[in-house]
């Protein structure tokens, strides 16, 4: 349950980011549409999630834990969220839930 937490953090942070941004951004700036409007959040909350989100992956990479905890801070939660490995589930054979046509 608290993978969904994690990710739900590090999904909702950036967008709130990208809201603001936009927000201060358009500030000073008019926007004829809100079809642009939302189009520009989107992209800055895609921005600023992937700029983060790749300096996170530099301080693993460096094995420098501040600087991937500061990245995971502005992305809602200091680590990546680690989902749990459970055992594969079988592949669902849908001939057997349907009925074998061929012995009808």
């Amino acid at each position: 349950m608290s993978g969904l937490f994690i990710s739900a953090m590090r999904t909702g942070v950036p967008l709130v980011a990208g809201w603001l941004l936009t927000l201060a951004a358009r500030a000073g700036v008019e926007f004829d549409s809100a079809a642009v409007t939302g189009a520009v959040t989107v992209a800055l909350a895609f921005a600023y999630y992937l700029v983060f989100r790749l300096v996170e992956l530099l301080g693993e990479r460096l094995r420098g834990s501040f600087l991937q905890n500061l990245a995971g801070v502005f992305l809602g939660y200091a680590r990546p969220p680690a989902y749990p490995r459970g055992e594969a589930l079988e592949p669902v054979d849908g001939a057997r839930y349907l009925g074998d046509s061929t012995s009808g």
